[in-house]
């Protein structure tokens, strides 16, 4: 038996070695980027998280003196870090506070209609048939237009509002875009891209001339609509009473966007000459738009609030100026968002890793680079947004008021739900498949706008470790894409990822709490991004931005 014992502790040291010979052995970072590398500390990242994400903030909702508190927290830490302020006040004076001014709204539901007529047949509809609100109490009446999947894609070769006058006139569109299960579609295969959201749609309808936008599943999915995916959520979607609306005053989009049953939707096409699943048959076999006026239909709008108030939020914005004269007017941004959904009565939705995770990691990143002695040749533009769970309101105002000219912004990492460890969840069962094992997994979403971009952050992983998944870059069902702070910047041209740790069932519930984070993950993650952001902003080659992604 001794024997037997024997030999069997040598395998085990023999296996012991070859398991620890086959680990990947990781590069050593710069010398000059080491300093602020290792400033960031799991230490650091745990205490700050656990105040961001505690009971005191009362969850951080938009205009409440929780996000007030954490708007405060960072524009302090920003400053005694060292960054310069990166905004103005109404004074002039510089400020780590971009001001975002917002209007605040509760639909109501119960008055809320649309009515259709078809010559002299009339039907009216409200919730849930009908879904949504408008910042503005609205009153219209116009024809009806059915315009496809309400896309127009020069660069792809294809427009749905090729020979049709959608002036004065309400637009209905499918929701997502031709061909999507498609992996060799000329939109990206089956993954995303830019046309599929509503706010493209609609703004491309407004250019048009067209009052209002009607949304419709499409009838041929393959996966749950939006709202029956949001309702999937359950958690603060849904909310007695619901959670207000938020929008910016000044925001480029200006006419309302609702969405429809798919009950609502038959009846809208009853004069299309085809139905719905036949024009989305046609659409995606050929590619060519199926758009047409709806003879004799029009739609009347009723939309009104219970309640509207004013306020203003904040972007935190903090700047590293860069070291070399000839590149610092270009910028690297680093970001975030400070929000989350807030509490009702005793319940709180604490937001640690959504997203919590994301503000301390920003603020680590400017405590690292300026630790460290040597400084990169761009600057560095962190900015920690407001109200990205009313509708990423923080970072379309500053898409539209931008601090530093958009056209050389060379890159845009963000951080949104970077601590946790994807798990299945109501929301993304069947819909996508899970790794076994996400202890160590870092999601990038939206490499398919700059592959440059994705070379580099793999190759600043060799001396990290992480794995790297692109899973939802090639999806549909879950609208990933656009659902965070990077996308109103990629609506810009701008290269930029959204690092992100997956779905869990805790998401949008009041169980995301700051002790359910792994931190050795989250520690790594922030780590990667410290040394992609130096790549960025020091490389002689920006990563270059590609307009139309396709399949392949």
């Amino acid at each position: 038996m001794r024997n037997v014992a024997i030999s069997a502790a040598f395998g085990m040291l023999a296996f012991a070695g070859a398991a620890q010979a086959e680990a990947p052995k990781l590069a050593p970072v710069p010398a000059a980027q080491a300093p602020g590398f290792e400033r960031i500390r799991e230490a650091d990242l745990r205490a700050d998280l656990t105040f961001v994400a505690s009971d005191a903030l009362q969850g951080r909702m938009s205009l409440q003196p929780g996000d007030d508190a954490s708007v405060q927290w960072i524009a302090a830490e920003f400053a005694k870090a060292g960054l310069q302020p990166a905004a103005a006040d109404a004074t002039g004076k510089p400020s780590y506070l971009q001001s975002v001014p917002l209007i605040e709204y509760r639909p109501n539901p119960a008055a809320n209609t649309l009515t259709l007529r078809i010559g002299t047949a009339v039907q009216s509809w409200k919730a849930p048939e009908l879904i949504g609100g408008f910042r503005d109490d609205l009153e219209l009446a116009a024809p009806l237009v059915f315009a496809g999947f309400g896309i127009s894609a020069p660069g792809v070769g294809y427009d749905d509002y090729r020979d049709l006058d959608v002036r004065g006139k309400v637009v209905l569109v499918f929701e997502h875009e031709p061909q999507e299960n498609d992996p060799a579609s000329r939109f990206n295969g089956t993954g995303n891209t830019r046309y599929a959201t509503n706010r493209v749609k609609a703004l491309n309808a407004q250019a048009r001339g067209a009052v209002a936008l009607l949304v419709m599943a499409e009838p041929n999915r393959k996966h749950p609509s939006n709202l029956e995916r949001v309702n999937r959520i359950g958690g603060s979607a849904k909310r007695v009473p619901p959670l207000p609306g938020q929008a910016l005053p000044d925001d480029e989009l200006r006419i309302p966007v609702l969405t429809v049953s798919d009950t609502v939707a038959t009846a809208l096409l009853a004069k299309a000459g085809a139905t719905a699943q036949a024009l989305q048959s046609a659409i995606d076999q050929s590619l060519s738009p199926q758009s047409r006026p709806l003879a004799d239909t029009t739609v009347a709008l009723h939309l009104e609030n219970t309640a509207r108030s004013r306020g203003v939020s904040a972007n935190v914005v903090g700047l590293l100026p860069g070291s070399d004269p000839t590149l610092a007017p270009e910028t690297v941004i680093i970001s975030a968002h400070h929000d989350h959904d807030g509490s009702s009565g005793p319940e709180i939705w604490h937001g640690a890793d959504d997203n919590g995770s994301g503000t301390v990691g920003v603020v680590a990143l400017a405590r690292a680079f300026m630790a460290n002695p040597v400084k990169p040749k761009r600057s560095i533009l962190f900015a920690v947004f407001a109200a990205e769970e009313r509708g990423l309101l923080g970072s379309y105002y500053m898409a539209l008021h931008p601090l530093r000219p958009l056209a050389t912004t060379r890159a845009m990492i963000n951080f949104d739900m970077i601590g946790r460890n994807e798990e299945p969840s109501d929301q993304t069962t069947g819909l996508i498949e899970i790794p076994k094992d996400t202890t160590n997994r870092l999601n990038l979403i939206g490499a398919a706008y700059s592959p440059d971009f994705d070379r580099a952050v793999r190759a600043a992983n060799r001396s990290v470790g992480l794995d790297l998944d692109d899973r939802f870059d090639h999806e549909n069902a879950l609208n990933v894409f656009f659902r965070s702070d990077q996308f109103p910047f990629v609506l810009k041209d701008v290269p930029a990822m959204w690092f992100n740790t997956g779905f869990h069932p805790d998401y949008h519930h009041t169980t995301d709490t700051a002790d359910r984070i792994n931190y050795p993950k989250m520690t790594k993650i922030v780590k990667l991004a410290y040394l992609s952001a130096w790549r960025f902003a020091s490389e002689a080659s920006p990563p270059a931005f590609v307009p139309d992604p396709a399949g392949h």
